[in-house]
């Protein structure tokens, strides 16, 4: 084997063990349920927020929550036990479904930025995000619907 062809071989090897070790981790880690609505409410196990890592009992920093009958998902930030902020994905510059990067809310269309309470930080956008009242109740998240 040529020394180009060695080196062609294993950088396509790197890459492919990166790419695959990303993909699974992504997976071990995806933020996505699916709320059931109940009436005027978008019901979600509190269970949904856990990560079994042994023993221990974790908690993930968000969820992002689908339902067919909402236009946009609704992402709700965990700060401790009892306080969360329920989000509609929506940005309020020009409508475009937002995406979630830990603490960070961006819009793909125009780069308007929300933090985690969204509070608007960086325009085009010039209003916060439409949040949703919550009330935990028997191990559940209630968000209410409303004015959906």
């Amino acid at each position: 084997m040529q020394r180009k062809d060695f080196i062609k071989t294993c950088g396509f090897a790197c890459l492919g063990g990166i790419g695959i070790s990303t993909l699974l981790e992504g997976c071990a880690t995806a933020k996505i349920s699916t709320g059931a609505i109940a009436g005027d409410d978008l019901v979600v196990p509190l269970a949904d927020f856990e990560v079994k890592q042994g023993k221990k009992k974790q908690f993930k920093r968000y969820v992002v929550i689908n339902n067919d009958q909402l236009k946009y998902p609704i992402c709700v930030y965990r700060f401790n036990e009892s306080t969360f902020t329920a989000l509609w994905l929506e940005c309020t510059h020009l409508g475009a479904e937002l995406q979630v990067f830990g603490d960070k809310l961006q819009c793909p269309a125009h780069g308007s930025e929300f933090d985690n309470k969204g509070v608007m930080q960086h325009g085009p956008a010039d209003a916060n995000l439409r949040t949703f009242p919550i009330i935990v109740e028997q191990d559940q998240l209630k968000i209410s619907l409303k004015a959906v």
